[in-house]
């Protein structure tokens, strides 16, 4: 099987903002949070969402500089879900589509399991919040 027939797509199209509103109200209005909150799941918890939306709004003073922020993450996104496509085109929808590009990372990280408005911290804990124990093990090997 060929490395480009193994690679899947995206769950939801670049302009599909009008399958969930609240992400595309929150990028349009402050594309720093939506950002923040991407950059956060994506770096597992290294790097908080208040840090990512901080950098991207300080970075979007000075020209296409938060359009290349972006397309690191945008890039991650994809090699972390076999996602296909091209660097180049990362940069190039980051750039001049930004706002459509962060709502469909969004809508991704959401088709994946993730409330992203939660953070990495607070998806853990949902993961993990009907665990309270290990499981038990019987002692001994038995026949």
């Amino acid at each position: 099987m060929s490395e480009k027939a193994a690679l899947g797509s995206w769950s939801s199209g670049l302009c599909g903002c009008f399958s969930d509103c609240s992400s595309c109200c929150l990028t349009f209005w402050c594309p720093c949070a939506s950002f923040g909150r991407i950059g956060e799941i994506v770096d597992k918890g290294t790097t908080s969402c208040c840090l990512h939306g901080s950098l991207f709004c300080l970075l979007g003073g000075f020209s296409y500089l938060a359009g290349i922020y972006a397309c690191m993450y945008r890039t991650k996104i994809r090699r972390q879900y076999g996602i296909e496509g091209h660097q180049c085109a990362d940069f190039l929808l980051s750039c001049f589509c930004s706002a459509c590009t962060l709502c469909q990372e969004y809508r991704e990280l959401q088709a994946r399991g993730f409330d992203v408005s939660a953070g990495w911290k607070g998806n853990v804990q949902m993961r993990t919040s009907g665990v309270t124990a290990a499981p038990v093990v019987n002692g001994g090997m038995s026949r």
